[in-house]
């Protein structure tokens, strides 16, 4: 069960990211489970990845904003394993680093930023 601060903050950063959203990233939660959510990322223009779509989830702990969510990504893309916990600094892979006051958009823009480069490192 979530804690309360959890879930109010969850709502908030859900209502924040529909006004202003993180261009050529869709994101919500399940509508059954606020802790989970759903994104997909639009691969940029002339990268590899243009005309792409990779799909990936966030699983927040019931302690968020404590405690750094779990991120990992269903599509492939080449970077990342699928069904795997990605490691960032901004997951739970490395809770050592975790900022509390790091939003939902943050992540979601860090995590664009990694999976769908403009300039590929590979």
């Amino acid at each position: 069960m979530a804690e309360k601060s959890c879930v109010k903050r969850l709502q908030k950063e859900y209502r924040a990211l529909c006004k202003e959203p993180v261009s050529h990233v869709v994101a919500r939660p399940s509508p059954s489970d606020i802790l989970e959510w759903h994104y997909v990322l639009e691969g940029s223009e002339g990268t590899p990845f243009a005309g792409g779509y990779y799909y990936g989830k966030i699983k927040f702990p019931p302690e968020y904003p404590y405690k750094p969510p779990g991120i990992t990504m269903i599509t492939p893309n080449g970077r990342f394993m699928t069904q795997k916990k990605i490691c960032l600094s901004m997951s739970d892979f490395h809770p050592e680093s975790w900022n509390s006051m790091w939003s939902v958009s943050r992540l979601l823009v860090l995590k664009k930023k990694l999976c769908c480069p403009r300039k590929p490192t590979f």
